[in-house]
């Protein structure tokens, strides 16, 4: 035990203090890397969902209304074909000219 133990006794304290320091600054610090990413996830959520939603459009492109409006068409044309070939052979050559006019 040297002087300075007994003149300054926080001294001997400290290593226990320095342990129980870092004991809590090693658990805190995943919870403030967490905070840390959340907080930039709230701010930059705006940036985020329009890099996404740019994403998404790059992937699969908006039809425009033309193209909508001929898929839509086709859809109609295929059904009408299909009912034909299970109706009567007048019902289906009926049905056939009503889906060659499209």
């Amino acid at each position: 035990m040297s002087f300075l133990n007994i003149a300054l006794p926080a001294t001997s304290a400290l290593p226990v203090a320095q342990v129980a320091i870092s004991t809590v600054i090693a658990a805190a610090r995943p919870l403030l890397g967490f905070g840390i990413l959340a907080t930039m996830l709230v701010v930059f959520k705006p940036l985020l969902v329009g890099l996404l939603r740019a994403a998404l459009l790059v992937i699969s492109p908006k039809h425009t209304r033309e193209e909508k409006t001929a898929l839509r068409n086709l859809r109609n044309i295929l059904a009408i074909r299909r009912v034909a070939n299970d109706a009567s052979p007048s019902m289906a050559a009926e049905l056939r000219a009503l889906a060659a006019r499209g």
